[in-house]
């Protein structure tokens, strides 16, 4: 009697807080919730359209430049570099190459050799080999490969610094400052990971040459790991729609596209009038492309020519980079938003298409959006039968915006649902990091160094695998 007392009581309880709180929702639910939940619905719908016409724009300018053929060839002089008898190897421009990099022990070997197999002529060509590395065994290895490359008669220099103030941003400023450097008309960049091809520099400096408003050609990226996993395959949807889409609309109108960091060469005189390097965000590259851009210089994007690359093969590493491409821009656009503005060298058309399509629609909407909306509001509208969301703003919207974004990679259509529950999950991440950009609160400024594995490249050459990478977490 006494246990069926006990239990009569506890049930008796358990019903009485049920009931209490099922009390409380129905007072709070209509005068409170649903009016807020219909707002941001409404909120959400007004940003849902924004993308949407975003992504449209993007695939009528894609399919144009497809239908017509746009080559940067056809609207800016190129023409292939030639011998010149009087002049010899000096009517050659003067190229340095950097390759800043941090304890890559998995990968130095591959860029340092790809970087020093270059077609040049080899008097006209500077390696420089920015090694930030912490681990002195690693910082060891790379001066011993510079050095072995230095004695087959490569202009290789090994450049260390006392501290890594700026992280990348800060080696590659410092080693700008090196007095050969004042001999180079322009500078090659490539990360650790990259490996460009030997005619990469016939390719891109032509455009320089000939064009003296062109201050940047970017390169594409090619995914040498995208077949390592499932989630590589997500990677590699998302990038290529980036690199086949939004970089070839932003040079196909003459309007903006941003450097990628990495597999690009630079006009050194223009970095130098943008005022240089800034380790203001994480975004370093990003910063200069949208400095050089309101000087008024130009970029040339070429989508046929690749440079292999590593992805992130783990979820954390992926994650960590994440945070950094989505808190930069967002911290970015906050520095910059005035001043871009006020620029008075650049029409009103590019200051619109650099604010609202490249840093407000792809850089804040798409993550906000997706997660707010897809993620929060949607599923919260079953709890909330009185809100109704629109069909197509339920169902045609997103349905259009994810085919959209799915053309740049035809191969995976097929692993679609796998990566729209991917991008679900990504875009919490996302948004979060975009908050901490715009907030500028604690994190803004925390930079991943993800250890590369050389996994996939390695595997081509028939050596083996690690299985894991380590992340490295520093502050700036």
């Amino acid at each position: 009697m006494e246990g069926f007392s006990s239990a009569t009581t506890f049930e008796g309880v358990h019903y009485g807080i049920a009931s209490q709180m099922n009390f409380i929702w129905l007072q709070v639910r209509s005068p409170f919730i649903v009016p807020v939940l219909k707002l941001c619905v409404v909120l959400c719908l007004v940003m849902s359209v924004m993308l949407f016409l975003e992504r449209v724009y993007m695939g009528v300018v894609i399919a144009f430049v497809k239908l017509f053929g746009y080559k940067p060839e056809k609207h800016y002089i190129w023409e292939p570099l030639r011998d010149d008898l009087e002049l010899g190897n000096t009517a050659y421009p003067m190229v340095l190459v950097q390759i800043p990099m941090y304890n890559e022990k998995e990968v130095y070997q591959l860029s340092i050799g790809a970087a020093c197999g270059l077609s040049w002529p080899s008097d006209r060509i500077i390696i420089q080999v920015l090694d930030d590395s912490t681990d002195p065994i690693i910082k060891n290895m790379v001066a011993v490969e510079c050095q072995r490359w230095a004695s087959k008669g490569i202009n290789i220099k090994y450049e260390i610094r006392e501290n890594r103030n700026g992280y990348k941003a800060g080696a590659l400023k410092e080693g700008m400052k090196h007095s050969y450097v004042k001999l180079c008309d322009y500078v090659a960049i490539f990360d650790a990971d990259f490996q460009p091809e030997p005619n990469f520099l016939w390719r891109t400096i032509p455009f320089l040459v000939h064009n003296p408003k062109v201050a940047l050609v970017q390169a594409r990226w090619k995914f040498v790991n995208a077949d390592e996993c499932l989630m590589t395959r997500m990677q590699e949807m998302s990038l290529d729609y980036h690199f086949l889409v939004e970089q070839e609309v932003g040079s196909s109108t003459y309007a903006f596209f941003g450097f990628n960091g990495t597999a690009g060469v630079w006009r050194i005189s223009a970095i130098n009038e943008a005022g240089g390097w800034k380790e203001r965000t994480t975004v370093e590259d990003m910063d200069l492309a949208v400095r050089a851009s309101l000087k008024g210089w130009k970029f040339v994007y070429l989508s046929d020519l690749k440079v292999k690359n590593e992805l992130p093969s783990t979820f954390k590493a992926y994650r960590y980079q994440q945070h950094r491409w989505s808190c930069g821009p967002a911290n970015l656009i906050r520095k910059m938003a005035m001043e871009i503005i006020r620029n008075k060298r650049v029409s009103m058309w590019k200051k619109l298409y650099v604010i609202y399509s490249f840093f407000f629609v792809r850089k804040i909407i798409a993550h906000v959006v997706t997660f707010v909306f897809y993620c929060v509001i949607l599923p919260a509208t079953v709890l909330v039968p009185e809100v109704e969301v629109p069909k197509w703003g339920a169902v045609y919207i997103p349905c259009i915006i994810t085919l959209l974004n799915a053309v740049g990679t035809p191969r995976s259509l097929h692993l679609l649902v796998f990566w729209i529950l991917f991008e679900n999950v990504m875009s919490m991440h996302r948004t979060k990091a975009t908050l901490i950009g715009l907030l500028e609160t604690g994190r803004v400024n925390e930079w991943v160094v993800t250890e590369k594995l050389g996994d996939a490249l390695k595997t081509k050459s028939g050596g083996k695998t690690p299985k894991k990478p380590r992340i490295r977490i520093g502050e700036r």
